[in-house]
């Protein structure tokens, strides 16, 4: 069957596992909904528009993608409202981020009709697969990579498109702990830091993975040149309330341009609050903490929304972020304001919500 305006085949799973998932008890990324919406570019143009049920690809061994790595993707979140209705956050902005990723690594660009028509209809079929538990949500990745069955250093001629997505619950359990890496990059000028490509998250596996033997969960990264600039956190922009303003590393060719982290600078200037964006030093913030200037570090992100930090460790040294009652948070309520947001509990006077 195909649907009536978009014309995407429609082939719906024999039986739902939707029963199988534990919805009070969701791990992030573990359980994955029914189906999944696939289209393909061929010939210069994107065809073969379906949703299928969630399976495995056959993929041939010298898939170009695998070994040059053309493969880019967004993370996006579906909610509920009070009246049931599913509504996605901001999702013209990934759909414009993911083409300029595509650009940057020498992908096709999607049409508007196949990211946004796709993402709907396939939120349509599975609907009942938005939880409405608290700090839950539905994730969704939509994602690309090259096609071409081809040993050769060049773009590919054909891509696929897919979105699937999974229930999940909060990110983090605990305000995690940063060590502030001065030895490794996560991206450098001119390079494509800016891009969700798969392989800045590949590059950045190893020097997380010496922080969390350190005992931290998470890095905290500076610029490629002088490793004195803050640039991110993780894989999430990187805030600060010092002096009673909100400051942020300006976004460049090597900061992911985050959906999350412009919401909260909206949101924080209509509150009356100062912001700044610039570069922020580790030396600035180090300061900050030392004499009290500095009130909250948190990071800021699909995933997490907005996460406060606990300490920061830099040469050798942890410096503890201060305490604080919940109520007196601009993390935390930014973080509350957003989750009310997003399930109707308060006006959109933004406009940011979209009814699927």
């Amino acid at each position: 069957m195909t649907t009536d305006v978009l014309q995407i085949e429609l082939r719906k799973a024999e039986r739902s596992r939707i029963q199988e998932v534990d919805f009070n008890h969701l791990p992030f990324g573990k359980h994955f909904s029914d189906h999944m919406f696939v289209a393909d570019f061929i010939d210069g143009q994107w065809q073969n528009q379906m949703i299928v049920p969630f399976d495995n690809f056959t993929l041939s061994p010298a898939l170009s993608s695998l070994h040059y790595g053309q493969s880019i993707f967004e993370g996006m979140k579906a909610f509920k409202n009070e009246s049931g209705e599913v509504m996605m956050f901001r999702p013209y902005m990934n759909f414009e981020r993911m083409n300029e990723s595509a650009k940057r690594m020498c992908m096709a660009t999607l049409p508007e009709e196949v990211f946004m028509g796709g993402l709907e209809a396939l939120l349509r079929v599975d609907a009942d697969w938005v939880p409405t538990t608290p700090d839950s949500s539905l994730y969704v990745r939509p994602y690309m990579f090259a096609t071409d069955t081809y040993l050769g250093v060049a773009p590919s001629k054909t891509y696929r498109f897919c979105i699937f997505t999974c229930p999940v619950g909060a990110y983090y359990s605990n305000p995690p702990k940063l060590k502030v890496e001065t030895e490794y990059i996560r991206s450098a000028p001119g390079g494509v830091g800016y891009a969700k490509c798969a392989g800045n998250y590949a590059g950045s596996m190893y020097p997380t993975l010496l922080a969390q033997q350190q005992g931290y969960d998470q890095l905290i990264w500076t610029d490629a040149r002088e490793h004195k600039y803050i640039e991110e956190s993780g894989t999430m922009n990187i805030m600060f309330m010092l002096d009673g303003k909100l400051v942020t590393p300006a976004t460049s060719d090597s900061i992911l341009k985050g959906v999350t982290r412009d919401s909260i600078l909206q949101i924080a200037r209509g509150w009356g609050i100062d912001v700044e964006e610039r570069l922020v030093s580790i030396e600035e913030v180090i300061s900050g903490i030392e004499t009290g200037r500095l009130t909250e570090a948190f990071g800021a992100g699909t995933a997490v929304g907005s996460s406060p930090y606990s300490l920061i460790g830099y040469n050798g040294k942890d410096y503890m972020l201060p305490e604080f009652a919940p109520e007196e948070s601009f993390a935390v309520r930014v973080r509350n304001y957003l989750a009310d947001l997003r399930t109707g509990k308060v006006e959109d006077t933004f406009n940011w919500m979209h009814t699927v």
